[in-house]
């Protein structure tokens, strides 16, 4: 069944658990990510980025993707959200993940999202608030929930960039809560988006701990979301560049500071390089086994893709000469299954551990099956 996204944070926070959210770029890992949830019986947030609606649109340079492009990528990957686990026994969530403005996220609301992420925090304070309560007004109405994000985060993902990091205050946050009505904030506390987050990097895990105290003695009813925290499995890393791949200083959040986070007051762990180092990990396996797959018509050109970009990690990179099969899980040949096998199995390799030590297996009874219909009118009555 498909929810709020405030529905499965509210189940985390009350049963003190971290909920991973997990972000898609096709069909495949849409399908791949339900199926994994499935198994463990874990409840589900499945992300899709601004830019990853504009890839599923079909625009292949999505860098530069319009709004009608995300428009349309928006409604492929909740149709296949919806394909595969409207009937689910277990709660699914599928959010917007760094929204750009709230073209963006209507965008994604109008497409069948349940949640949606606003990043204002290369903004002012008060602009930030302006922007996110906008936003809020807008998606409540539909009982979709609404992720803002105060404080910077450094690295690089998708069209999110920063040289720098600025952690988040925990009173700010307590303001930025009570001014804007949003359901859970993205905080800085020392992770990073992108695979290059530094050999040593550690978490301020006492501004999670210090956000969390604010808001339970102002008595602010939200959730916190840590972004950048893809753990850059080493394995998978030097698997990668034995195979031809050149990816260097790519480190991640270390699995034990991420666990240690979920207990000082971190509801929402966002994870995305990891299934992109995967998933490129098996495509380059894939033709390393099966060598005579180069000249396939079909799938050919993706092996010229990952011979030219050896520094490439993001399977969005090498996956369009399938787009069809992308966007839509169409098309399919038997070349192209083989591929479809690398994008799923790179889903259930990476999730299935952390759903383990977040401690969500099993937790999806718990969640509260909640309509968008029935969270509109709580919205509305202010009872959410």
């Amino acid at each position: 069944m498909l929810v709020p996204t405030r529905a499965i944070l509210a189940a985390a926070d009350q049963y003190q658990y971290g909920q991973g959210a997990f972000n898609v770029n096709a069909v495949a890992q849409a399908k791949a990510g339900i199926q994994t949830h499935e198994l463990l019986r874990s409840p589900a947030i499945l992300q899709g980025a601004d830019l990853a609606n504009g890839f599923m649109g079909g625009n292949t340079d999505f860098m530069h993707a319009t709004l009608e492009d995300k428009k349309i990528g928006a409604k492929n990957i909740a149709n296949a959200v919806k394909q595969y686990g409207e009937n689910s026994p277990i709660p699914i969530a599928l959010h917007l993940d760094h929204g750009k403005d709230l073209d963006s996220c209507i965008a994604a609301i109008s497409g069948g999202y349940t949640g949606v992420m606003i990043d204002g925090s290369s903004l002012s304070f008060d602009n930030n608030v302006a922007l996110t309560r906008e936003v809020v007004r807008y998606a409540h109405q539909y009982g979709v929930s609404v992720e803002g994000e105060l404080g910077v985060l450094a690295g690089v993902e998708d069209d999110v960039s920063s040289g720098h990091s600025t952690y988040t205050n925990p009173v700010k946050a307590v303001e930025f809560f009570k001014k804007t009505g949003v359901d859970a904030l993205a905080i800085s506390y020392g992770t990073m988006h992108g695979a290059n987050k530094g050999k040593r990097t550690v978490i301020r895990k006492e501004i999670a701990i210090a956000v969390k105290e604010c808001m339970r003695h102002e008595g602010v009813a939200g959730f916190l979301v840590s972004h950048g925290s893809s753990t850059v499995p080493q394995y998978i890393v030097e698997e990668i560049n034995a195979l031809g791949g050149d990816i260097q200083n790519a480190y991640g959040i270390a699995l034990d500071q991420l666990v240690e986070a979920i207990h000082c007051g971190i509801n929402k762990i966002n994870v995305d390089t990891d299934i992109r180092l995967a998933v490129v990990r098996n495509m380059r396996e894939l033709f390393a086994k099966e060598v005579a797959l180069r000249e396939s018509p079909s799938v050919g050109p993706i092996y010229q893709l990952l011979q030219e970009k050896p520094q490439g990690f993001d399977p969005r990179i090498f996956l369009p000469p399938i787009m069809e099969t992308v966007m839509y899980g169409t098309g399919v040949d038997d070349d192209i299954a083989k591929i479809l096998h690398c994008v799923e199995y790179g889903v259930h390799e990476v999730v299935s551990p952390l759903l383990v030590h977040f401690g969500s297996v099993g937790m999806a009874p718990k969640v509260e099956q909640v309509t968008l219909e029935e969270m509109a009118d709580r919205y509305k009555k202010g009872l959410a």
